[in-house]
């Protein structure tokens, strides 16, 4: 019995120190990536949750609770949360892309952006990640929201300035802008 008190008393400890530690290495890299405050925030959370059920599983373990129970338990949990969210699938995809934007998306809030789509040209400035979509105002001045699942799985062409941004518009004129050859005085 004191084994089991002493284990869970060193379990609480371990908690609370990396939980610490989670949440300050996620806003350092939230601040780093001039992340937005809400949005670290969200991400913290949903990796402290994460690292909650681990440490609830690892304290049932240490008081006897039984592989079995603990299975029959968890499967429940998850065939509950599952028929939930199977109608919202695409909400479970956005909060898991959300979570691989946030650590490895290579593109900030600020940067002019054209995501490779063969139906529309979506070319403008990201002024948002949000949870669920990606903000992104047009040349044009639209505001286009494209969710975080379909940004991943699409080609996104990063532009230095919103100049090279309106060179590569399909839907600009490119007669109204120089040419290079015209600026240098050689003929066409």
């Amino acid at each position: 019995m004191m084994v089991q008190i002493g284990l869970i008393a060193l379990l609480v400890v371990a908690y609370v120190i990396v939980s610490r530690i989670l949440k300050s290495s996620v806003t350092l890299l939230g601040q780093k990536k001039y992340a937005n405050e809400v949005r670290i925030t969200y991400v913290s959370k949903m990796l402290n949750l994460g690292f909650t059920a681990i440490f609830v599983l690892l304290v049932c373990l240490v008081l006897g609770i039984g592989y079995g129970q603990l299975a029959i338990f968890f499967s429940s949990v998850f065939a509950v949360v599952g028929v939930a969210l199977f109608a919202q699938w695409s909400i479970l995809s956005n909060i898991t892309a959300s979570l691989i934007i946030f650590f490895g998306f290579p593109y900030r809030v600020g940067d002019w952006v054209k995501v490779v789509d063969k139906d529309d040209e979506i070319l403008g400035q990201i002024t948002e990640i949000s949870s669920f979509h990606v903000i992104i105002h047009r040349l044009s001045g639209d505001v286009v929201t494209y969710p975080n699942s379909l940004i991943l799985q699409k080609a996104v062409v990063r532009f230095e300035n919103r100049e090279s941004a309106l060179a590569m518009s399909q839907f600009v004129a490119h007669d109204a802008l120089p040419n290079k050859g015209e600026e240098q005085g050689s003929a066409p």
